[in-house]
């Protein structure tokens, strides 16, 4: 079905702090469509956080209003700071360089359908490993499925240490490499 009234009467919070075009407009799409509504901005200059109001601030307003609060934020670990401050649910949509947990249940939702399973394969990640969000919370998830991962990116735009450290400590020890060709074979 296209629509659903499984939310009707349930409000969804968007604070978004960063720029966000595909995350913001799916979340918003999938409430509506289930029968919910959407309140939230996509510009804190337009905010009482232009006047100092602190995210704690924030998302107390947030949740005196809301069923659910969706949060992107400039700031790694926004997301876990915020659900301390909230007794409504906090959803992670992008916090820095740290993860974006919801891409990566759209990504393993992709790889199942196009594979199969996920389970045991062979993944590589290419591109900005250091800083892209999406990867970090991705190359976590594929270790649940005992995945072969592969990093391939410059020196300078490695996966972080500490992603590898914990990668490792999941029984993941993952493969970098410096260019593609190496591992298109």
């Amino acid at each position: 079905e296209k629509r659903s009234t499984t939310l009707k009467g349930r409000l969804m919070a968007t604070l978004f702090f960063e720029p966000s075009t595909r995350t913001r407009l799916s979340f918003e799409c999938a409430m509506t469509r289930l029968g919910g509504s959407v309140v939230g901005f996509v510009d804190p200059k337009a905010t009482s956080v232009a006047k100092g109001e602190t995210l704690a601030d924030t998302i107390k307003m947030a949740e005196a209003y809301a069923d659910v609060i969706v949060l992107r934020h400039p700031n790694e670990g926004s997301a876990r700071l915020a659900s301390e401050f909230s007794s409504k649910p906090i959803i992670n949509a992008g916090d820095g360089a740290g993860q974006h947990p919801t891409q990566t249940l759209l990504d393993l939702f992709t790889i199942k359908s196009e594979l199969g399973k996920i389970d045991g394969k062979k993944i590589i990640l290419v591109g900005d490993l250091k800083y892209g969000r999406t990867v970090h919370s991705l190359a976590y998830a594929l270790s649940l499925f005992n995945a072969e991962l592969i990093f391939v990116a410059p020196p300078q735009l490695q996966m972080p240490s500490e992603i590898i450290s914990g990668l490792k400590e999941r029984g993941i020890t993952p493969v970098q490499k410096n260019a593609l060709e190496d591992v298109i074979p």
